[in-house]
């Protein structure tokens, strides 16, 4: 008796110093919303627990967030029939099937070192790998063995 078939789902996931950027921004944001907040519970002579309410929804929107973007936010997700690209602005063509590639390649547009998914139709899908939380070699390991399934 064989085995079920288990499909093959993999995840790529925020890397960290992206993390690290994304959240100091969000710190930037509330510092600026707090000051804000500040200076109008003085001028209009506020409850100064008008403060500490806003820094704690602050708290617990950056938990929140770092929660999500750890455990959570998918970058990439490469199935059996395809791949999904989520998160990057540039990336082109977001999702496609294996079958629609023509072939996957190394590229540094701007100084930045990517994977690029080129389609028969002349479109095509970069993922910049420093994005991900993955060495880039097994990166593009993966991709070429997916690739491969797809084509048998």
């Amino acid at each position: 008796m064989s085995s079920p078939h288990v499909p093959q789902v993999t995840d790529y996931r925020l890397a960290p110093p992206v993390m690290a950027r994304l959240v100091g921004a969000y710190l930037v944001l509330l510092a600026i919303v707090l000051l804000g907040t500040t200076a109008a519970a003085v001028a209009l002579d506020l409850n100064a627990d008008l403060l500490v309410l806003v820094l704690g929804v602050g708290v617990l929107g950056l938990i929140a967030l770092a929660w999500w973007l750890r455990s959570r936010l998918v970058v990439v997700r490469l199935t059996e029939s395809g791949y999904r690209v989520r998160m990057v602005r540039a990336a082109g063509l977001n999702e496609g099937r294996w079958s629609d590639i023509e072939d996957a390649v190394a590229a540094t547009p701007r100084g930045i070192e990517c994977l690029v998914l080129r389609l028969r139709d002349g479109r095509s899908t970069t993922i910049p790998v420093a994005l991900l939380a993955a060495d880039k070699d097994d990166f593009a390991r993966d991709v070429r063995d997916h690739l491969k399934r797809a084509t048998r």
